[in-house]
């Protein structure tokens, strides 16, 4: 186990943001956990981080920081041509897809390069080209703070939605995540419903004799391309979740911005791209301060270098108040504020 005091954040969030907490640790096994939870329960304030690809400090942090240091990884049944395969929480999130893809068990190839742990995975229900965390999660074993008790939830009873679980609502600061099991499949099923994904792999003439290392090194490279490197330029990848609106509000939009991307829902709701809607309002590649807008992908907010939580913040807030001036849609950040 690792225990430090005053302790810095700034290597454990991507944005960079360099902040303190009281009290840091690390714990590498259930029984290390389960040991700390007097402690924890008893503190203050808690917060459990990941990998810190989707945490905004806004400050220093009075209280104590956990950190999941549980890395196991093992197959645990077959069914078919099914696998489940169960990963410790402190998993990095693309070291275990690409474990899987050099294995042959597929299904997580669209969600490489992801930054994050699995634990976080599982809570935020990561997506990226057509495909969802949800929707490969068989179960999800945690640990309830207030009891101590191992309680697993089948995927099914995690609530998964849009970037969201029941670990980010009726469980949020109620449950640790120690493991989840995922259901892969030794039969390569090419998710291409992403229409940019699938122009890609059309235009590299990979169509009919596609794999899933193909697909996995494909959304590696345009990731690269369109995002910045964390150790380079801190960010939190995607800032804002993409809005979904009634299709009237659409249809006001599109009577201006005829071309305006969109993705219809079955609900007969529209998901519009909040990165098309910060770039109509001239935010992309602007700045306030050391808080920038990526200038290749505008859903990103990023640290220039030495800003603070409180800049970022500030950036944010520019920003939803444009987008809500010009088309009447408030967004809301995807990244948590702390």
């Amino acid at each position: 186990m690792k225990d430090f005091v005053d302790f810095s954040l700034k290597e454990y969030n991507t944005f960079g943001i360099d902040v303190r907490c009281s009290r840091f640790v690390e714990y590498e096994s259930l029984d290390e956990l389960l040991a700390l939870l007097p402690e924890v329960r008893s503190a203050e304030r808690v917060v459990h981080i990941g990998g810190g690809s989707n945490l905004l400090f806004t400050a220093d942090f009075e209280g104590m920081v956990l950190h999941s240091g549980i890395r196991d990884v093992e197959t645990i049944a077959s069914e078919g041509d099914d696998v489940l395969v169960r990963a410790g929480a402190g998993v990095v999130w693309d070291d275990f897809v690409s474990r899987c893809v050099e294995q042959g068990l597929y299904g997580l190839e669209n969600l490489s390069l992801i930054p994050g742990e699995v634990g976080a995975s599982a809570v935020q229900n990561i997506g990226a080209y057509g495909s969802e965390a949800g929707d490969f999660i068989e179960s999800v074993e945690t640990i309830d703070i207030a009891t101590g008790q191992v309680l697993t939830l089948r995927g099914d009873e995690c609530q998964y939605a849009y970037r969201s679980s029941i670990f980010k609502t009726s469980l949020r600061g109620q449950r640790i995540i120690t493991h989840v099991t995922y259901r892969l499949s030794r039969l390569f099923r090419p998710q291409l419903s992403y229409a940019a994904l699938r122009s890609e792999v059309e235009r590299r003439g990979l169509l009919e004799n596609l794999s899933a290392a193909d697909v996995r090194r494909i959304v590696v490279e345009v990731r690269r391309e369109k995002l910045p490197e964390p150790s380079e330029v801190g960010s939190a990848g995607s800032f804002f979740m993409n809005p979904v609106v009634e299709r009237a509000v659409f249809e006001r939009i599109a009577a201006q911005y005829p071309d305006a991307p969109h993705y219809d829902l079955p609900d007969g709701s529209v998901k519009v791209p909040a990165g098309w809607l910060i770039q109509q309002c001239g935010w992309r590649g602007r700045n306030l301060g050391r808080a920038g807008v990526w200038p290749k992908q505008a859903l990103v907010l990023v640290n220039l270098g030495g800003a603070t939580g409180q800049d970022m913040v500030e950036l944010c807030q520019r920003v939803q108040h444009d987008v809500l001036e010009r088309f009447g849609i408030q967004l809301k950040p995807e990244v948590i504020f702390v």
